[in-house]
């Protein structure tokens, strides 16, 4: 299987694989996309164009993007109803771009389309890394926090939670990024409990065709 990863940052990216290899249960081949992305603007804005290069231009089997929520709306089972979009959930709208990217494409490559896969890191893939270590961090509590105005910490807390400062530098950030991720890798379970976001990615990852 060959696939491309899209995210905020080369240390994003470096532990997203990992995760992503755990889920598969099977090691794959790396494809760059062609466009780089550095934050959620960068992201959506460069998507279309890497999935039309990666449909035409490369044989990649599928393409897995994963994001920070930061202050967007959470991700929810209601949103999984047929036809329903929410513009401030970042989860319907990098599948949206999906959909509409490559609902006119015609085969190439021997296959129909480049699969999908999305995660969204809620509010920022530093509490994936915290999860199982710090039981204050989850899914559940920042949706609560949203809801009441009252977070229960910020992305800059968890960034010094993680790296032992907000401002690490890519070695040192991509250093413990690799870390948590091998530690997930061993038993993904508490991970998606915590962040149905990730678990969502899972599932649809979990859906690809077995593809050798």
């Amino acid at each position: 299987m060959k696939l491309a990863i899209l995210s905020e940052s080369p240390a994003d990216e470096a532990a997203i694989a990992v995760l992503v290899e755990a889920v598969l249960g099977a090691p794959y081949q790396r494809v760059q996309p062609n466009l780089r992305a550095r934050g959620w603007p960068s992201v959506a804005q460069v998507l279309p164009s890497i999935i039309r290069h990666l449909h035409f231009n490369t044989d990649a089997d599928g393409l897995v993007v994963v994001v920070d929520s930061d202050d967007s709306v959470v991700h929810t089972p209601a949103h999984d109803a047929p036809d329903y979009f929410h513009p401030q959930c970042r989860m319907c709208r990098l599948r949206a771009v999906f959909r509409q990217t490559a609902k006119r494409f015609p085969p190439a490559h021997g296959r129909s389309r480049v699969l999908r896969g999305v995660g969204i890191a809620v509010p920022a893939v530093e509490a994936w890394y915290l999860c199982g270590h710090d039981e204050q961090v989850s899914e559940a509590a920042w949706a609560v926090g949203l809801d009441t105005a009252v977070t229960p910490y910020t992305r800059a807390q968890l960034k010094a939670r993680v790296y032992g400062t907000d401002r690490p530098s890519l070695q040192w950030e991509t250093k413990r990024a690799l870390e948590e991720a091998h530690r997930h890798r061993l038993d993904l379970r508490r991970l998606e409990n915590d962040f149905p976001s990730f678990a969502a990615l899972a599932n649809d990852l979990r859906s690809w065709p077995k593809i050798s």
